[in-house]
């Protein structure tokens, strides 16, 4: 899902002899809802055939969604109120270790979005030639839910332009959307979208239609019209 795209290669020579080293995470993506443990473990497995030197870089998110939007790193937890243990770690061919995200603090009354990268780092790099070492990581994404869970999707039409605003507490997960005719037939496929709190999207649409989605709010999921 989120192979975080870190091209994160040193000394690409024509000709070099690449060194990969594999990181694997058991999920990318961790909702904590107030119902539930404030925490959750991380496997984090190198399948590679040599030594891996990681890190997690645990950021906020501020204003997800928005034309605000910015990441802040989480450098003290009692700020942020997220605690990412440990933030370095040494794996061996074949190794398994955990990671802990875990929420400090009282909740708030909407969500706090973060990410947490988790990306190797350079070791050494030993070949006869040239050299080529891949390095790819994750970033993932953590939701603390607040302690109500109110989704709350308006939609606005104009012509061939649909607004949804989420003017709730929580994100939610638009999809499986779709535009058909009055018989149910001759339909066309909507884009998924994860809406933030306090964020809108806009898409356009067949205005002569109506616009289904399933939206998932924390574990509920429902069927909606616009």
């Amino acid at each position: 899902m989120m192979r975080w795209i870190a091209a994160l290669a040193f000394a690409t020579l024509l000709g070099a002899t690449p060194a990969r080293a594999d990181l694997v995470l058991s999920q990318v993506v961790v909702d904590l809802a107030a119902s539930g443990p404030p925490r959750a473990d991380i496997e984090a497995w190198n399948t590679g055939a040599e030594r891996m030197y990681v890190v997690a870089e645990p950021a906020e998110i501020v204003d997800p969604g928005t034309p605000r939007e910015r990441r802040v790193a989480s450098v003290d937890p009692a700020a942020s109120g997220l605690l990412v243990t440990p933030q370095k770690l040494i794996l061996e061919p074949g190794e398994r270790r955990l990671l802990r995200i875990a929420v400090i603090g009282a909740r708030r009354a909407r969500d706090r979005i973060y990410r947490v990268t988790v990306k190797p780092v350079a070791g050494e790099i030993s070949a006869a030639g040239s050299a080529l070492k891949l390095l790819v990581g994750y970033d993932m994404l953590v939701i603390v839910r607040p302690p109500v869970l109110a989704g709350t999707i308006t939609a606005t039409r104009a012509a061939t332009a649909l607004v949804l605003a989420n003017t709730g507490s929580t994100n939610v997960e638009l999809y499986e959307g779709r535009q058909c005719d009055a018989a149910g037939k001759d339909c066309r496929t909507l884009p998924p979208r994860r809406l933030y709190a306090g964020a809108d999207w806009t898409q356009t649409i067949d205005p002569d239609r109506p616009v289904d989605y399933r939206v998932k709010t924390g574990t509920s999921v429902e069927t909606r019209r616009f």
